[in-house]
């Protein structure tokens, strides 16, 4: 089955009018809609960096008990969890590429990182002929 929306867990959260800290979350995948007709926001028209506010309240679909996410949420985040669902936006709507060659740089042995969805793991490309 295709997946479609993704869980994260923001690193600080969002604290709402109560004081109540949000940290679990649902993004869902981008359509072309939701990367186009914000271009057409006047907000988006009149500070180009608040296409990411207006995107990411489009595709974040959950944060806690929180009843909608919108614009006025995403401004509330703190910088370190905008940063965060920018770069978990960028891991699931991406090309596709879930991992990417590394070499160390002692003995310069080459292997391969998975970087999907925050999964590190070294998987050998070539035996290492230095010891």
């Amino acid at each position: 089955m295709f997946q479609t929306e993704y869980e994260f867990t923001l690193p600080k959260g969002y604290v709402d009018e109560e004081g109540t800290l949000h940290k679990k979350g649902t993004m869902r995948l981008a359509t072309a809609a939701d990367e186009i007709l914000p271009l057409k926001d006047p907000r988006v028209q009149q500070n180009p960096a608040y296409l990411t506010v207006i995107l990411l309240s489009r595709v974040v679909t959950k944060i806690g008990s929180i009843p909608a996410v919108n614009p006025r949420v995403i401004e509330e985040l703190f910088a370190s969890d905008l940063g965060y669902l920018q770069e978990f936006y960028r891991r699931i709507n991406g090309d596709g590429t879930t991992s990417m060659k590394a070499r160390c740089p002692k003995c310069e042995h080459e292997f391969e990182v998975n970087i999907a969805m925050g999964e590190y793991q070294a998987t050998p490309l070539i035996e290492s002929t230095r010891r």
